[in-house]
């Protein structure tokens, strides 16, 4: 079977998020932030399983735009956590580079879904 990329990619990154939550949570006692961002960090790549699972186009389509939407809030956290001095530069410069790459990931596909309608 082949590996699908997106899948993969989601997946790896909401461990990654599952990980900085819990170190914010223990390390930075910090717990409304690492809650958001475990939320929408995660969300991504359920959003992403369940589109696989989809109905038809719409559905597939419905589920991407929303597991976009979850990586711009999570990109958005990313960025006030590290404005905030909660994660420093070379962790953020990391991750932010795999959720950007996720985003640029989803809105290629919502486009070319949309192409073939």
């Amino acid at each position: 079977m082949a590996k699908h990329p997106l899948l993969e990619k989601s997946f790896a990154f909401a461990l990654r998020i599952v990980n900085l939550s819990q170190y914010l949570h223990e390390t930075k006692h910090e717990y409304v932030i690492s809650k958001k961002i475990l939320d929408s960090g995660t969300a991504i790549g359920v959003l992403i399983e369940e589109a696989q699972q989809g109905e038809d186009r719409a559905d597939f389509l419905s589920k991407y735009s929303i597991a976009n939407k979850e990586a711009f809030k999570t990109n958005f956290w990313l960025r006030l956590l590290h404005e905030a001095k909660f994660i420093g530069d070379k962790e953020f410069d990391s991750i932010i580079k795999d959720c950007e790459e996720l985003q640029k990931m989803l809105i290629s596909a919502i486009k070319t879904a949309r192409s073939k309608v």
